[in-house]
């Protein structure tokens, strides 16, 4: 069976999580808990040198990056499938997984804000900067699909669920985390609503997963 190592308020590790779950592969998660520097272990250090979750062991191999077990999960396990058929979409796709995934999801990364800040309040104003930046490039990204498509999708792309969806979702949350006003982008919403809707969507999400906190 897979191992995955996670955290459960990781957008990253729900990002896997989530695809995981569609594609209706088995595994056992292990919680790496981030805040207190599980990640930084030698133990784990040995299955991703950057000292990030997610990571996933497969036949006693790990693999680690969330856009790097994504790919391999939609060519190793090809349905239902997380990038569209057609050339020009999937690299449609691929270009908003990366506008979440290396400009905008990285920079609110514990290392990056404890390097820039030592003050919680200026923390938050990084992360939100950000987190608006990224999600406004996202949503300009999105009307231009609408547009090559000559119709406004259902999700980031089109009428299909993608990895786009999946990267979307948990930054949309992160953003509202930090005080964005995400009612400026309807359509990221209605997409966000459109992959909430799905199948696994709410089994994956952070207060699902066993080392969320639990309430008294």
């Amino acid at each position: 069976m897979m191992i995955l190592y996670q955290y459960w308020m990781s957008s990253s590790s729900w990002r896997v999580r989530w695809a995981l779950r569609i594609k209706g592969l088995e595994f056992e998660q292990v919680s790496l808990d981030l805040r207190a520097g599980a990640q930084l272990a030698p133990e784990h250090r040995a299955r991703n040198p950057m000292g990030y979750v997610p990571a996933v062991v497969v036949d006693g191999r790990c693999l680690a990056e969330s856009v790097a077990i994504l790919e391999w999960l939609d060519e190793t396990h090809p349905t239902p499938p997380l990038y569209p058929k057609d050339p020009w979409l999937r690299a449609r796709t691929r270009q908003l997984v990366e506008l979440i995934n290396a400009g905008t999801q990285p920079l609110q990364n514990l290392a990056v804000v404890e390097r820039h800040s030592k003050d919680k309040d200026e923390r938050k104003a990084w992360m939100a900067h950000f987190n608006e930046r990224g999600l406004e490039a996202f949503n300009g990204v999105v009307g231009i699909v609408d547009g090559e498509l000559d119709r406004v999708g259902k999700f980031c792309v089109g009428d299909s669920l993608t990895a786009a969806d999946l990267y979307l979702v948990p930054q949309l949350a992160s953003a509202r985390r930090f005080g964005v006003d995400v009612a400026k982008w309807p359509r990221l919403l209605a997409a966000e609503s459109a992959a909430l809707a799905t199948p696994h969507a709410s089994a994956a999400l952070p207060e699902n997963q066993p080392d969320a906190p639990r309430g008294k």
